[in-house]
């Protein structure tokens, strides 16, 4: 990671800190979710940046990017995506997000535009009014904000007794953009989230979906959403829940690989 490019860029009235392979090679943005950064891409952006420019932003509110007193709506955090591309001036990348990062992905993609070439979503928050309710009410904004009370070793220490099995690397990358997430952000909990069943017959682009054994979209759900959209792949990582990109970095670095291969070869001019 010492070679990557780190840089901000203003869009959608903020500042967006960001990390960046480089590279004329085809462009992908990675979208983190609550509580992440760019920098827990990490694993990932390795696989990727052989072949692809790999850009990975803080959404406002995380790492080292703006946190304004309001607007952490998905709308907001979409916004803020399109001014990236723009201010980047990159052309038609793939655009990929993992949970908030995953539906915030998805309501760009809804935009159309042609602003991008295609869509990657692992385990996206597709959450029903109930369940978002449910996030809303729950006591995760209050154990956030103790943790902020933690060192980062204390964080890193629990981290390691819950996952056993995430590399040393990614904890610890975890545990520092954990601690550099406001408050604020949690606001993006609060419902209505946009109908993700919208959102996705919308979609215009080449998509694929991403989950594991215990995902948040199910495979009926995920089924139910091929059956709006027709363009969308599914594909399963066994062995990994919801924190997918965490739990099984490889081999969600090689289903995301030959998609963008894929989606890289359709968009070369014959």
């Amino acid at each position: 990671m010492t070679t990557w490019i780190r840089g901000a860029c203003e869009a959608n009235g903020i500042r967006v800190h960001y990390l960046r392979t480089g590279g004329a090679r085809p462009p992908v943005v990675l979208l983190h979710g609550l509580m992440g950064d760019g920098a827990c891409w990490t694993p990932l952006a390795r696989a990727l940046e052989a072949e692809f420019d790999v850009v990975m932003p803080d959404a406002r509110g995380h790492g080292g990017s703006s946190a304004p007193h309001h607007g952490y709506r998905y709308a907001d955090h979409a916004g803020d995506v399109v001014g990236l591309i723009r201010g980047l001036a990159l052309s038609r990348p793939v655009l990929l997000g993992h949970s908030m990062g995953g539906m915030t992905a998805a309501v760009v993609a809804s935009r159309g535009a042609g602003i991008i070439r295609g869509l990657v979503l692992v385990d996206p928050t597709f959450l029903s009014p109930a369940r978002q309710r449910e996030v809303r009410d729950s006591d995760v904004a209050d154990q956030h904000r103790r943790a902020l009370g933690l060192r980062k070793s204390d964080l890193v220490a629990q981290a390691r007794a819950r996952h056993p099995l995430r590399s040393p690397e990614l904890v610890e990358l975890q545990a520092e953009a954990r601690l550099k997430t406001r408050m604020g952000a949690f606001d993006v909990l609060t419902p209505p989230n946009p109908d993700y069943r919208d959102l996705v017959s919308a979609i215009d682009v080449p998509s694929l979906l991403v989950i594991g054994d215990r995902p948040v979209v199910t495979l009926e759900m995920a089924t139910e959403l091929r059956s709006l959209n027709p363009r969308l792949r599914i594909e399963r990582v066994p062995g990994a829940g919801h924190g997918l990109p965490f739990e099984q970095p490889e081999r969600l670095g090689e289903v995301v690989a030959s998609f963008l291969r894929e989606t890289a070869r359709r968009g070369q001019p014959p």
